[in-house]
């Protein structure tokens, strides 16, 4: 066989080699790496000016983009789309109900900072629970291989434990306000319970969409694994003032799922 044989064509006149390509999932997965890349560079630079708010929909914006090629990498990308979709939508349901009625978070509202917000509701806030609800999935894919509820609880508080982090950095920022304030920096505990609620059908629904019986992806789980670090070394060093009461509760909850979904096993 010859050498134009071996790469699937033959030498001639009009005719070229065929040059292998990459397998989709391949560039789909090299997609999300290069898009995390940028991710943890836009959270570096939040780091450095912490009062541009454009730098958190960048983050928020890129996150969701890494972790969607990360999903069609492993599933069948019209599945991913509309998992993601699916937890977008419901998150966005979840935040108009609750400005409007104080169900099921509490009594809050945005301030109008971030844009565009149809309904009151800032789009970049959908595109974070869907990103986020993706990766806390994937890395209760990999804590509860089997146990379709079982997984939907670990997922739902891999998500809510996000939230220790999220709430007192946007409170910072002024991006939204509680109006029943709580103990926890500010935020009640009625927005954990409801956070874990709504996580609970994130993660019902994306299960639900993907419908294969896959590990959890890889590239997911740096999402959530690189979200969990920087978050965790911002409150502690970085941002001005530090919190160490954030950094030491959200490095503790998120970090406990990392360490949990890279070991690959559910703990007995």
């Amino acid at each position: 066989m010859n050498t134009w044989e071996k790469l699937g064509g033959r030498a001639g006149p009009g005719r070229s080699a065929r040059v292998p390509r990459r397998p989709p999932r391949t560039r789909l997965e090299t997609a999300g790496s290069a898009l995390l890349a940028a991710m943890v560079a836009a959270q570096l630079a939040t780091g450095v000016r912490q009062d541009d708010v454009r730098l958190v929909s960048l983050v928020v914006a890129l996150l969701a983009a890494a972790a969607l090629a990360y999903a069609a990498a492993v599933h069948a990308p019209l599945r991913a789309l509309a998992a993601f979709a699916a937890a977008s939508a419901t998150g966005y349901a979840a935040e108009w109900i609750g400005t409007r009625y104080a169900i099921p978070f509490g009594e809050y509202r945005y301030t109008g900072v971030l844009w565009p917000h149809p309904g009151g509701v800032p789009l970049v806030v959908a595109l974070a629970w869907g990103g986020m609800g993706l990766a806390a999935q994937a890395v209760a894919r990999r804590i509860v291989p089997e146990g379709r509820w079982a997984r939907a609880c670990v997922g739902a508080l891999a998500l809510t434990a996000w939230d220790l982090f999220l709430d007192p950095q946007m409170l910072r920022l002024g991006l939204w306000e509680w109006v029943d304030t709580g103990p926890y920096r500010g935020v009640p505990w009625s927005n954990f319970a409801g956070w874990f609620l709504v996580s609970l059908l994130v993660m019902a629904l994306i299960d639900r969409i993907v419908g294969d019986p896959s590990p959890g992806s890889t590239g997911l789980v740096m999402v959530y694994t690189a979200m969990a670090v920087m978050e965790t070394v911002g409150f502690a060093v970085v941002f001005h003032p530090a919190d160490p009461l954030v950094a030491t509760a959200g490095g503790i909850a998120m970090g406990t799922f990392v360490l949990l979904a890279w070991r690959h096993r559910w703990p007995k």
